[in-house]
């Protein structure tokens, strides 16, 4: 995984930047939990159906492939017990 997997998280926090306040916001939580599941862990062990979830995942964000926010929040409020 060594300096690919550094490129693409260097890509990928660059085009970061130019996401939504609140999406950054959610990424940046996402990252702090994982890196709190993996204090003191050297390497956290990917099984290969990991790696090809993260793939198919970073290449979704490459392409533009995600949810706008308007359409996320719509999708809970549908769902919201009030």
């Amino acid at each position: 995984m060594g300096r690919e997997t550094s490129a693409a998280l260097k890509e990928l926090f660059e085009r970061a930047q130019t996401w939504p306040e609140e999406t950054q916001a959610e990424a940046v939580r996402i990252l702090r939990a994982l890196d709190e599941d993996h204090e003191g862990e050297a390497e956290a062990p990917l099984s290969a159906e990991d790696i090809a979830a993260l793939e198919r995942s970073a290449e979704d964000v490459r392409l533009g492939r995600f949810a706008k926010d308007e359409d996320i929040r719509a999708l809970l409020d549908r769902y919201r017990q009030p």
